[in-house]
């Protein structure tokens, strides 16, 4: 296995990700990324449970990525070594959250389609993922090798469905099972295979019966091409020849400026992947070639960027924790700028402390390479850190920034849970305070009236894989309660004057706190805002903040059915003060008073989280299963055909319709349909359901 060379220049470095729908091949083709590169010796098939990258005894058996795994390798192109830095990301949606924090580091991503259907609803939110944080990609039609693949038909559906800049630069040689090699329409050559164990590509002549077709899609290619660069639209425009160099160079080009998306398409178990390799190093950026990140200066706020250089103030980004039984926690950081080094001092900008480095890692999935340095551009794991978390920005004390935090979305599902025995109490207090600090998206809390711990994700399968963890990873064994819906609380109309007095004055020192607060609704998605309007000194300066925390512990319990209040926004404009005995105690209770007062004034109403289902089933079920949508309040969409007698409902359904749906799906159509189940939004809940709620939550 080659070793991390400090001395590789950073044009010749590739931070990519591998990002798909579910099923659609992420894990199979970096397993063959991997062994063309030597750095696995064997192949390891998903269905064996022997995937590098996926290393859990989770994805193990369930053939499904669950964490996003890293893997260094090199790969030589045009007589010079490149390492690139893969990581392969989960396709289901419960685990969106390691795709987002993964695209928010990487450079470059290949994006995998199932080439037998195409766009699917996950690739929609992938895609977008990497829209969100600009990501130059390439993509991968795949599994075109078995029955009812289809290349064009599938292309097509990147084109409508997600960038009309999709163009393709390969066609496959041969249909389905006789799928046996590819036309490179840059080099107008034609690469041919024989079988999947075969590493060597045969250079040939395009084929007779495709010379028409290779022209039509290399014509589309070439135009868009020589609009990269005005001295190749000249020498296209007077009938001059263009080397295969000049336009390796503007596809390259294209690509990062996200002009276009190159699109290859084959099996990714065969030699194709080779040719996945040369087009990783063609097309995506090395961190040279990323635009400066931005940030802040935690002192003065004004903004600042630093550049993908070593001689720049370090500065990173801790896009993911790991809890490791050996070793303690690992750190995984991309670094934007400046270098590190093992046994030194770095300064946490984001909690403001320093943090030791004890030991700098690079990963290979669950092997780890030492390394005394890393460097801008390096994507790599710190041994040690106590306090730092998910999103926080690492930095040169001397020379601060704040990167911009990753963003995760809200859980939707809770579930109460519960040691099992008395020895699992203590065990398993510590063991969720470690997952909670792997996954943003896990939340642990008490519920004060019961005192039961409850514990919130993204969908069942998130919770199921988290109880499943404690109990393997962790020895602790738990008893859960069934999955309840995450509701919220929120206002629709104003209260202008909500009044908190807590005056106690009878012997002793005494308490006087008051405060009039205004409450109005936020946007949807704004979460909580305070502002403070007092004018005249009507409430020191001093006492402000604790009227805001008053407020914040109040609305972790709202008033119809105890969820808690999100989306409103509260401002304190008048109240008075006692000059012996205000204090913060008073004030924070004043504030409480007020805005439980308010709430009951504001017209609260409930939310419950809106999902969005996309089921895909034979022709014959459609009846059937939009029925079934309808009876759960759904709000069907839309129904497009797919082709081949698969229909795909599209439709908004509340999720606390949908607890053991895939169960009533499958017997509807006889195990032949499938469901892709997103949250999409919180939604007023209507008012009898409301009340229904309202009523259960007493009881």
């Amino acid at each position: 296995m080659e070793t991390y060379n400090v001395k590789m220049p950073l044009d010749l470095v590739r931070n990519i990700g591998i990002i798909a729908h579910i099923d659609a091949g992420k894990t199979t083709s970096t397993e063959r990324l991997l062994y063309f590169t030597g750095q696995t010796h064997k192949i390891g098939e998903v269905h064996e449970g022997e995937a590098t990258t996926d290393f859990m005894e989770q994805e193990k058996e369930r053939g499904i990525t669950i964490m996003s795994a890293a893997v260094t390798c090199f790969w030589e192109f045009n007589n010079k070594k490149h390492r690139i830095n893969i990581i392969d990301t989960p396709g289901h949606v419960d685990f969106t959250a390691e795709v987002e924090r993964s695209l928010r580091v990487l450079d470059g991503a290949v994006v995998v389609f199932d080439g037998r259907k195409g766009v699917e609803p996950q690739s929609e939110t992938v895609w977008r993922q990497a829209n969100k944080y600009k990501v130059p990609r390439i993509c991968f039609m795949n599994k075109i090798n078995l029955i009812g693949g289809d290349f064009e038909k599938s292309f097509k559906t990147i084109k409508d469905r997600l960038d009309p800049k999709a163009t393709a630069i390969t066609l496959p040689i041969g249909r389905e099972t006789e799928l046996h090699g590819y036309v490179d329409l840059i080099k107008m050559k034609a690469y041919t295979y024989e079988g999947v164990d075969t590493p060597d590509l045969q250079e040939e002549e395009i084929p007779e019966d495709m010379q028409e077709m290779a022209k039509k899609y290399r014509e589309i290619l070439i135009e868009k091409l020589v609009e990269q660069d005005d001295a190749l639209m000249e020498k296209y425009f007077a009938g001059d020849k263009i080397s295969v160099e000049e336009l390796h160079s503007a596809l390259r080009k294209a690509t990062i400026n996200l002009d276009m998306f190159p699109v290859l398409g084959g099996d990714s178990r065969t030699a194709m992947a080779k040719t996945l390799l040369d087009y990783v190093t063609i097309c995506l950026p090395s961190p040279l070639e990323v635009r400066a990140i931005k940030g802040i200066d935690p002192k003065t706020k004004e903004p600042i960027e630093r550049h993908s250089d070593e001689n720049e103030p370090f500065s990173s980004l801790v896009f993911k924790i790991i809890s490791d039984p050996h070793i303690g926690t690992l750190s995984y950081f991309r670094i934007y700028s400046g270098t590190l080094e093992a046994g030194s001092y770095v300064y946490n900008s984001t909690k403001g402390i320093r943090e030791r480095v004890s030991r700098l890692v690079l990963m290979h999935a669950d092997a780890r390479e030492e390394v005394d340095m890393l460097r801008a551009g390096d994507i790599g794991a710190i041994v040690g850190l106590k306090d730092t978390t998910t999103g926080d920005t690492l930095c040169d004390e001397d020379d601060q920034i704040i990167l911009e935090q990753i963003e995760f979305a809200e859980p939707v599902v809770s579930q109460a849970i519960e040691p099992a025995t008395k020895s699992d109490e203590e065990k398993m207090g510590e063991a969720l305070t470690k997952l909670t600090r792997e996954d943003p998206t896990f939340r642990v809390e008490s519920n004060r009236e019961t005192g039961q711990t409850i514990i919130s994700g993204m969908g069942e399968l998130h919770l199921e894989i988290m109880v499943d963890r404690l109990k393997r990873e962790y020895n602790v064994v738990a008893n859960v309660g069934k999955p309840q819906v995450a509701y919220r609380e929120t206002i629709k109309g104003v209260c202008e004057n909500a009044e908190g007095r807590y005056i106690k004055q009878s012997g002793g020192k005494g308490q006087y706190g008051h405060c009039v607060l205004r409450l109005e609704p936020n946007e949807p998605g704004k979460g909580f805002e305070f502002i403070n309007e007092i004018k005249g000194g009507a409430i020191p300066r001093e006492f402000i903040p604790s009227i805001q925390k008053g407020v914040e512990e109040t609305m972790k319990t709202g008033i119809i059915a105890g969820y808690p209040v999100v989306d409103v926004k509260v401002a304190v404009h008048d109240g008075s003060y006692h000059e012996v005995d205000s204090s913060e105690a008073a004030f924070k209770v004043a504030g409480s008073m007020a805005f439980k007062e308010g709430l009951k004034r504001a017209k609260p109403v409930l939310l419950e989280p809106l999902m969005k289902v996309e089921v895909e089933m034979p022709d014959e079920n459609m009846g059937d299963v939009t029925a079934s949508l309808s009876s759960k309040r759904g709000q069907i969409q839309g129904t497009e055909s797919l082709g081949n007698g698969i229909t795909r409902v599209k439709a908004f359904v509340p999720l606390s319709e949908l607890f053991g749906y895939t169960s009533e799906l499958r017997s509807i159509t006889s195990g032949r349909g499938s469901a892709n189940v997103e949250f999409e939004r919180y939604e007023e809940v209507p008012k009898s359901v409301a009340e229904e709620i309202a009523e259960g939550k007493a009881v």
